[in-house]
């Protein structure tokens, strides 16, 4: 699946997310949106604005997608693979977004395949 094959809500935060646009990306949030990240929850546009702000901040990497796929009318898995400077040096991420109202409603972000 392309990116272009995408929603516009999921192309846009992941431009403006691998950007490091944290401003821009907590903006496809909805206002009561969740973001679960290896199992820690943020709850609300401005709690996730401080994750994406925040999180992996301390670590040098690139950002690649590598994967695609339409689960449902809502629902959406993207894979990431980041390369960088934290430990192990490589990890596959699925992004799995919940989406209505052309709004991110949930974002769970997890280690690939699990």
């Amino acid at each position: 699946m392309t990116n272009d094959s995408l929603p516009t809500t999921v192309r846009g935060f992941l431009t403006a997310h691998i950007a490091g646009d944290a401003d821009t990306a907590s903006s496809f949030f909805a206002e009561d949106a969740v973001a679960v990240d290896q199992g820690e929850s943020f709850r609300g546009r401005e709690q996730i604005h401080a994750f994406l702000r925040d999180g992996g901040s301390e670590f040098e990497y690139t950002t690649e997608q590598i994967g695609a796929a339409h689960i449902d009318d809502d629902h959406w898995v993207v894979t990431l693979r980041l390369e960088g400077t934290f430990p192990g040096g490589v990890a596959d991420l699925d992004y799995r977004f919940t989406i209505r109202e052309d709004v991110v409603t949930e974002l769970v972000i997890a280690n690939h395949g699990s």
